[in-house]
């Protein structure tokens, strides 16, 4: 446990050296972008050599190489393609069941999308990057390594989204399903999050939500359609996850007062406006009036990427939410839960820039601080639990991996 809280803050606070949106000088390399450059390699490599050179840490790193092995036998395994042809590369390259060389492959991918994603799409990198360490995303890389290299992979093509690039966005998509297939239904999700939504349109979605309380068997089916092997086993039990709700609640609810201080704010600099405006007599000449011309141009361009923004991460989270709310009863609940509430970690650094009162800006700040380090406490607290296993730490510099199933038989 030492450990991990050692590593959370050397490099929280090598984050906070980090400035993702730095003055650029032509064919100059700045101070600030040289800091950048060095502490994101450090930040890097410490993410990465951590769950690199584990060792049976992680809920199901046992299952993995199990599923290696019998990859590595030609004989059935429930994983995707993508998993089975590195799987085969690797031990072919290596001449042995070289496993932990996979697990470094995951390790290095999936660190690398993450910080990619912060460092491209965040408004704070230094609080995008302590959310994503306190809100335990980081250590649950340690388990489920497919499904957080998917994870990763969709919160890196949340851009492409904004951007409108639907291509380069189903491409990455497509590639990532490869190695969780889970991961496709982020391309229905984030397109209708992605919506203008008027009022009459989220009715229709709020009733069609009701069809989750009495078709829960239609669900299920859908579910044992796509996922075959979830058949007649104790994934099927379903379940929510209240923490989980309470958290998009608390960001819905945040971003709800931040929208509104926004609104009253934009409201008085227009009066004020008025008020110059009728109350004073300039001159300007042509030069001025282009240049004012343009500012406000990049001022309405500026307005109407946040509103784009704001509105499909609102979207996202109030989809987690219906999800977690009415969908209890679906055994992948939390996968696609998570594919909507990992943008948590881009929209909150977003709206706390956004309130207009210092003061109240730096209240907000210390409550999101205070409510991630409480909840990277109590993940710690069961990291030796079953579902969690990421206590104690173990690598393979001093410890022997156990025997696996086909070990044993």
């Amino acid at each position: 446990m030492i450990l991990y809280i050692t590593v959370a803050v050397v490099t929280a606070l090598l984050a906070s050296l980090v400035d993702n949106h730095p003055r650029r000088q032509s064919h100059t390399l700045t101070r600030q972008q040289l800091c950048n450059r060095v502490c994101l390699t450090a930040i890097f490599l410490i993410l990465f050599l951590l769950s690199a050179c584990r060792l049976n840490v992680g809920n199901d790193y046992a299952k993995y190489v199990e599923f290696m092995h019998l990859v590595n036998c030609d004989a059935y395994v429930p994983t995707e393609i993508g998993f089975n042809l590195l799987v085969r590369l690797i031990y072919g390259l290596s001449g042995y069941e070289n496993f932990l060389l996979v697990f470094a492959f995951y390790s290095f991918v999936t660190a690398l999308f993450f910080l990619l994603a912060m460092y491209e799409q965040s408004d704070e990198f230094g609080l995008a990057f302590f959310l994503f360490m306190t809100l335990g995303y980081y250590f649950q890389t340690f388990s489920t390594v497919r499904y957080y290299l998917a994870l990763a992979l969709a919160l890196y093509s949340m851009k492409f989204v904004l951007r409108k690039q639907w291509g380069r966005f189903v491409v990455l998509i497509l590639l990532g399903a490869a190695f969780h297939k889970s991961l496709l239904v982020v391309i229905p999700l984030y397109f209708l999050a992605s919506l203008p939504w008027k009022k009459w349109q989220l009715a229709i979605a709020a009733v069609f939500c009701t069809t989750f309380l009495f078709l829960q068997d239609f669900y299920l089916k859908l579910v044992i359609f796509l996922y075959p092997t979830y058949e007649d086993t104790e994934y099927l039990e379903g379940g929510t996850s209240y923490i989980s709700i309470l958290r998009c609640a608390a960001v819905l609810f945040f971003a709800g007062i931040v929208y509104l201080l926004r609104r009253r704010e934009e409201g008085r600099k227009t009066i004020t406006a008025g008020e110059t405006e009728s109350g004073e007599i300039t001159k300007n000449t042509g030069c001025e009036t282009g240049i004012n011309g343009t500012e406000n141009a990049t001022n309405i361009e500026e307005e109407k990427e946040w509103n784009q923004r704001f509105w499909f991460y609102t979207y996202l989270n109030l989809g987690a939410l219906v999800l977690y709310v009415f969908c209890s009863f679906l055994p992948i609940i939390s996968r696609i839960g998570y594919y909507l509430m990992v943008s948590q970690i881009l929209f909150l650094p977003m709206l706390l820039k956004a309130v207009p009162d210092k003061k109240w800006r730096r209240l907000f700040r210390a409550g999101i601080l205070l409510a991630a380090v409480l909840y990277f406490a109590m993940y710690l607290k069961k990291g030796a639990n079953d579902g969690v296993l990421i206590l104690p730490y173990k690598t393979f510099f001093f410890h022997e991996m156990v025997e696996i199933l086909s070990d044993v038989n």
